[in-house]
């Protein structure tokens, strides 16, 4: 009996004692007197192998780029500048715990119409760095000001979001509509419809350090559709999905996610602006019909397009028809 008992306490307890552990780990929120010269990384030695990763990754860009580093009164922001600058500006916010390379599959096609400016959030991934705290969906959507002001964007921007990129480019058109000419949800987090539970036990899982874990958990459940193409494009394109998200948990400290809203009805209804809300049709962070269903009744000016085959990673798994869409939105004189 004393055998099974100790045999359950490895297979069992201390497996969750230390799940447990990591996850208290994660959520401790840093001390920000006190941070070190090389944050938000580990170590000086990780953010130069993040870096050396990062900037290795950013020469499969099919075309060429120009980059700049601005200074907001939050800190650095990187922003990699793609197509003739005189053609109609789009920033492109990349999904949570992704940098700017997020956009790789569609920077050709959407560079040859627009003058693009992929930017790395503030508060996230890549080369931008907060040096001010943020806090709250304000001090986002007021960096992001400030950096279109550093950039000298005039007040006709065209914005688009994925994911948790779609939830502030929701948030910037509600409080500074004046500076937008058209905005583009992109499967927005929560923005429409509330994440399910399922997000936070394969979030939290998918954040143990091992490859495992991510796939399985997490990339395999958020781009299922890319996962089941399995032809040897597709296959590359996920494991380097897992290579990026491993190596920012190698090298990032882990830094307290703002928690993204759903919007109501009324803020649904306030936008000032076009709105073009893309899904796909097999996503898994809300059920697409349920999102379109409650735009069609509540806001019925949001245009809506669900692209079939393509879950959360309907920019890749789906890029040209995503791409097609996002730039005959934009094309299309409805102002």
């Amino acid at each position: 009996m004393k055998i099974i008992i100790i045999i359950l306490i490895f297979l069992v307890v201390i497996p969750i004692i230390l799940i447990t552990w990591h996850v208290i780990k994660l959520f401790k929120k840093p001390d920000f007197s006190k941070i070190p010269i090389y944050y938000p990384f580990k170590s000086e030695k990780a953010k130069i192998r993040y870096y050396e990763y990062y900037d290795k990754r950013s020469e499969e860009y099919p075309v060429k780029s120009e980059t700049k580093y601005l200074t907001t009164s939050y800190g650095e922001t990187f922003v990699r500048i793609f197509g003739d600058e005189k053609k109609s500006p789009l920033v492109l916010l990349p999904s949570a715990n992704a940098s700017s390379l997020i956009w790789l599959s569609n920077i050709k096609t959407l560079s040859e119409n627009f003058r693009i400016y992929a930017v790395d959030n503030i508060y996230d991934v890549g080369r931008s760095v907060n040096s001010y705290p943020i806090i709250s969906s304000d001090d986002l959507v007021n960096w992001l000001d400030e950096l279109f002001t550093k950039l000298e964007l005039s007040d006709n921007i065209n914005l688009m979001g994925l994911s948790f990129g779609g939830w502030l480019t929701s948030q910037y058109a509600l409080r500074f509509p004046n500076r937008l000419n058209k905005i583009i949800l992109a499967a927005p987090v929560a923005t429409v419809i509330q994440l399910p539970a399922a997000w936070a036990y394969r979030a939290i899982l998918g954040a143990l350090p091992h490859r495992y874990f991510m796939k399985v958990f997490f990339v395999n459940w958020m781009f299922q559709n890319l996962v089941k193409k399995k032809d040897d494009n597709s296959i590359a394109l996920l494991n380097k999905l897992i290579d990026d998200g491993l190596m920012v948990m190698k090298c990032y400290k882990f830094r307290m996610p703002l928690t993204p809203a759903v919007l109501t009805d009324i803020e649904l209804q306030n936008f000032k602006i076009p709105v073009l809300f893309i899904v796909g049709e097999n996503e898994v962070i809300y059920p697409a019909k349920n999102a379109i269903q409650r735009l069609n009744s509540v806001a019925p000016n949001i245009k809506t397009e669900i692209i079939k085959d393509a879950s959360h990673d309907l920019t890749i798994s789906q890029s040209e028809i995503f791409n097609n869409l996002v730039i005959n939105f934009l094309n299309r004189n409805d102002k």
